[in-house]
């Protein structure tokens, strides 16, 4: 159904799936498995800080950029995990979370009719993003049982009309974190036909199993032809404060906020030192994360293989995909939209991050950043609804 009133280029994007998930868990009472946002908060010295500040006098509009503080925080960052040095002043970007980052670079780089090349499934606000730039979608398809990048349907993907490719690693929603022989693949097309690369590195510190994420800008030739995107809402369990940056070339960068400052200008100016203080926290801190949501990762996949499903182990965030088929199902939003009353559970269908929805149709995301009692009371729901109902 069309809307009358909205503009062509944004016709059958709707509600975020994620708002209509959350709202059916709300109504059902349902233990929700859906949104990707932790049941506990991040640090306390972290919050202790956002008050400190907003007790101090750090509640009028911050600079445009950022405050010096948390550029000079996330230029330290880059060169403490990944040795990558960005001048605070010029190349750091300070944003309403990574979602109006992406947001911005594709309308400040992308122009009308331009091809962007994006891994499916993806991330739902990359079509708004892409749609809103007037830029041409094309996707490239990560497929079970790895979820692994096919660098010649890559390669077979670019035209002369690509201008960019937007790469999430590590990747929402299969869990992939794309290896140093994907990324120099990927970088060498870039390089070969002169694309920018928008990278969306929000769970980057969220890998498992000992594997370690790898920056794109990183690679040989490509700092000064990739927009680097991450946030603190993922990393310090605030993802509510949506507090998110850009790290590119002084260029790069002059044309994300030549967008950015049209849309929110600036925001969160209390919460800007506390994201600060947090990037400074302790390796032992990383570890932990990493460590701690490993533990709940295996607890959920277990449990949902036990339930019967096929399930593929992620290698980094917060989700973990299932086929659903083994249990007698097809359509995973038919089976998402039923399941609160059927077993009193929210999740999101995979099908609604593809163009390629039959690819996606018998797959279904769970987060797992839960507390060890939620997600063992869901997989008991689970257990019970669906055993009975099949």
């Amino acid at each position: 159904m069309s809307e009358p009133h909205l503009a062509a280029r944004l016709q059958g994007l709707g509600t975020t799936v994620f708002a209509e998930m959350s709202a059916l868990a709300a109504r059902t009472g349902a233990v929700n498995l859906g949104q990707g946002f932790p049941d506990t908060d991040g640090p306390g010295e972290v919050i202790e800080a956002a008050v400190r500040a907003l007790r101090t006098g750090h509640n009028q509009y911050a600079p445009g950029i950022g405050i010096q503080s948390l550029r000079e925080a996330i230029a330290a960052h880059q060169e403490r995990f990944y040795g990558l040095t960005y001048d605070p002043s010029s190349e750091i970007l300070v944003t309403t979370g990574a979602t109006e980052a992406i947001a911005a670079a594709l309308l400040a780089l992308v122009e009308p009719g331009d091809e962007v090349i994006a891994l499916e499934p993806y991330y739902d606000s990359y079509v708004a993003g892409i749609s809103m730039a007037g830029g041409v979608r094309v996707p490239v398809t990560l497929r079970t049982p790895d979820f692994r990048l096919d660098v010649d349907a890559l390669a077979a993907a670019i035209t002369t009309r690509t201008k960019l490719m937007l790469i999430n690693s590590p990747h929402n929603p299969t869990g992939t974190v794309l290896d140093l022989d994907e990324l120099s693949a990927i970088a060498a097309l870039a390089v070969e036909h002169d694309l920018l690369v928008i990278t969306d590195e929000v769970y980057e510190h969220l890998t498992f199993d000992g594997l370690a994420h790898h920056p794109l800008a990183a690679m040989d030739r490509m700092r000064d032809r990739t927009v680097t995107i991450s946030s603190g809402g993922k990393t310090f369990s605030f993802t509510g404060w949506k507090v998110g940056w850009a790290c590119a070339s002084p260029d790069l960068v002059r044309a994300v906020n030549t967008a950015k400052q049209f849309m929110t200008f600036t925001s969160g100016a209390p919460l800007q030192p506390a994201i600060a203080q947090a990037l400074a926290m302790p390796d032992s801190y990383f570890h932990s994360l990493g460590a701690d949501l490993q533990a709940k990762r295996d607890r959920l996949c277990k449990g949902l293989s036990e339930v019967g499903f096929d399930v593929f182990v992620p290698q980094g965030t917060y989700f973990v995909t299932t086929d659903i088929r083994p249990l007698g199902y097809t359509d995973g939003m038919e089976f998402c939209l039923s399941l609160p009353e059927r077993a009193g559970v929210v999740a999101i269908p995979h099908q609604v991050f593809y163009d390629n929805t039959e690819v996606g149709k018998p797959l279904v995301r769970w987060a797992f950043c839960k507390q060890e009692a939620v997600i063992d009371e869901a997989l008991d729901r689970l257990a019970r609804g669906l055993v009975t109902t099949r």
